[in-house]
């Protein structure tokens, strides 16, 4: 397979969430194995069940040339901006696949720095592009994974229902036992004053 064929997609997951780090996942695929990821229902993950989301992550993994996931951790969302922490998740996931792609497709509307190959930002992209859809799966199960496996040291905070997003039950929470050193504290602070 030569490299002129190989595409890639990424997608971020948590960037609005007021809890835990935000994930990057990348696929790599071979252009003519588009049809093949849409033929398995790979579509926008928010447009997916919870267990279909299950269901289609070993058919992706399966699928592509190769996937990455990756994230950038609170500190790093406190010290660089939630956009710039997306970025860098995003670009740590593409720079660990172990064929450089001709294109990388990007959701959303910023291009990614110091990346070493041609990139096009696409607003919506998980809507668009079968690639940067099945890169959305994989960030988002592999978060909900993490935030269901944190709801049991932090079980006040009902992450298993929540995923880390500012619910009314999380902020109620954060009222009446404050921060854990995962949540991110500029947010909190917008979103409750704390």
């Amino acid at each position: 397979m030569t490299v002129a064929t190989l595409l890639a997609g990424v997608d971020e997951v948590g960037r609005g969430s007021i809890f835990g780090p935000v994930v990057a996942a990348a696929v790599c695929v071979a252009i003519a194995d588009l049809p093949k990821l849409m033929a398995l229902g790979v579509k926008d993950s928010k447009q997916l069940s919870a267990a279909r989301r299950q269901q289609l992550v070993p058919l992706i993994k399966t699928g592509v040339i190769a996937w990455h996931i990756s994230y950038a951790d609170v500190l790093e969302i406190e010290s660089l901006n939630i956009r710039r922490a997306s970025l860098l998740a995003m670009q740590r996931c593409l720079l660990k696949l172990p064929q450089a792609p001709t294109l990388c497709l990007i959701d959303g509307r910023d291009t990614i720095p110091d990346l070493p190959f041609p990139q096009k930002a696409i607003i919506r992209g998980d809507q668009q592009s079968p690639a940067i859809a099945a890169a959305s799966i994989l960030a988002k199960v592999w978060r909900d994974d993490l935030m269901i496996r944190l709801a049991k040291t932090y079980p006040q905070y009902d992450l298993a229902a929540n995923k880390g997003y500012g619910t009314k039950k999380h902020q109620l929470a954060l009222q009446a036992y404050g921060l854990t050193p995962l949540h991110r504290p500029k947010f909190c602070q917008k979103l409750l004053g704390i």
